[in-house]
């Protein structure tokens, strides 16, 4: 079956330009040229427009001004913060201590999960080879979301920061924050120490609250590229008080923590963006889950339910079209916009590239991961039984979905697992 128009299902990777945030970076790069740390009179214009946007950026987010650095995207921001704050201990350790060389007494602890975007993941993995902090990694449970309590539970006098992302990347179960935030406070009463609380909110951005008082968090990740908005520009949110080294070296750009010259025009594709999102993100979510809803509901309507576990965790649908399907993590707590199905003994990638030889792109797994070989890992946390024979995709659905392309999704999955099954079940 071919397809002429190009069906874009894969909104969590990454999401088209909007008009208007096209002609706001247009008119920047036309009129706002100049280096933002020149002191003439254009470069101080530039510098001043910055902290317009910077404004607009921390009114959304419910934060002040100064609580905005401006990165590359979210990875940096997510290794400001986790890098940041480990190598601020280290400084403090070694002034209190009188002797560079002296070793830590006892390295600072981080509390994670172990579905965390591969930009925290692989720095922990760092900073634990080279022997520089111990981390905990929380496993979530079989829904894809953790239990607040077992966070608690790895918390140590020694541990300085716990970093949970608000919202999965490729199961789009959703992370309580608040409880989470909630239980670090306690702990941090209780035992008289300052843990510091980040997330990834990379994901949620779109549709959830990201009122970071509301949250009770120190720090906040999150880029343009995923709410329409240009790619190669982030912000890391960090709380007034908040210590935290910088790990760019240079000039002194964004508060000294972020060198480089800021890329002005980014920045204000941002802030219109960011500003957009909120405008329509109660309507858009209405309008998503009922699309998810319809996706998910036309497939159990053909076939027989076989609930795995309790609660809709997951579900396993069979008949002779769709073959066996499971519906990765929780129903309820997920992201509107997020459909991941497993589908056992058929490779992903061969999903993806039959779907797209449809005009249909879905993703296999993280975008960034999409080179490895074998299951995501994230699905490989909630589904232990994962393995390279198991087939996991990500339909995710963005501003321009509509049903007629879920309707075509649908049946091209049909005709597609029709084929396969004689091969693979």
């Amino acid at each position: 079956m071919k397809k002429s128009k190009k069906i874009y299902l894969d909104y969590a990777s990454a999401t088209p330009l909007e008009k208007s945030v096209f002609s706001v970076m247009s008119k920047a790069l036309r009129g706002e040229f100049a280096n933002p740390s020149a002191i003439h009179d254009l470069g101080v214009h530039c510098k001043n427009m910055i902290e317009v946007y910077r404004k607009t950026i921390a009114q959304v987010l419910n934060a002040h001004s100064d609580e905005i650095v401006f990165t590359s995207g979210a990875t940096e921001s997510n290794n400001l913060a986790i890098n940041g704050i480990v190598k601020k201990y280290a400084e403090d350790f070694f002034r209190s201590s009188g002797k560079v060389t002296r070793p830590l007494k006892n390295l600072p602890h981080i509390v994670t999960t172990n579905i965390e975007h591969a930009s925290v993941l692989e720095v922990c993995k760092y900073l634990e080879k080279n022997k520089l902090a111990e981390v905990a990694y929380v496993p979530v449970e079989e829904n894809g979301i953790v239990d607040p309590k077992n966070i608690k539970k790895a918390l140590r006098p020694e541990t300085i920061l716990v970093s949970v992302m608000y919202a999965n990347n490729e199961i789009g179960t959703i992370q309580p924050i608040r409880e989470i935030a909630k239980e670090i406070r306690h702990y941090n009463k209780l035992h008289n120490t300052k843990i510091l609380f980040h997330i990834d909110a990379t994901q949620a951005i779109n549709y959830l609250d990201i009122n970071v008082e509301k949250l009770g968090i120190d720090m906040m990740s999150f880029n343009a590229g995923k709410i329409y908005g240009p790619k190669g520009i982030g912000i890391l949110y960090i709380k007034r008080k908040t210590p935290i080294s910088k790990i760019i070296f240079g000039g002194d750009q964004e508060r000294g923590l972020r060198a480089g010259t800021e890329n002005l025009a980014s920045i204000a594709g941002f802030a219109e963006a960011l500003k957009i999102t909120e405008k329509i993100k109660e309507k858009e979510v209405k309008r998503l889950k009922k699309l998810q809803d319809y996706f998910i509901r036309e497939i159990i309507s053909k076939t027989d339910n076989i609930f795995r576990s309790s609660g809709e965790v997951s579900q396993t649908i069979k008949n002779s079209q769709f073959c066996e399907i499971i519906i990765n993590g929780d129903r309820e707590n997920r992201l509107p916009n997020n459909i991941n199905v497993t589908i056992p003994k058929i490779p992903s990638d061969l999903l993806v590239i039959e779907l797209s030889a449809r005009g249909i792109m879905v993703s296999a797994k993280s975008a960034c991961k999409s080179g490895e070989e074998g299951e995501s890992y994230v699905i490989r946390a909630i589904k232990p039984e994962a393995n390279q024979e198991t087939g996991s995709i990500r339909f995710s659905l963005g501003r321009m979905t509509k049903k007629e392309d879920i309707d075509f999704t649908l049946k091209s999955l049909k005709e597609i697992l029709t084929k396969l099954k004689k091969w693979y079940t």
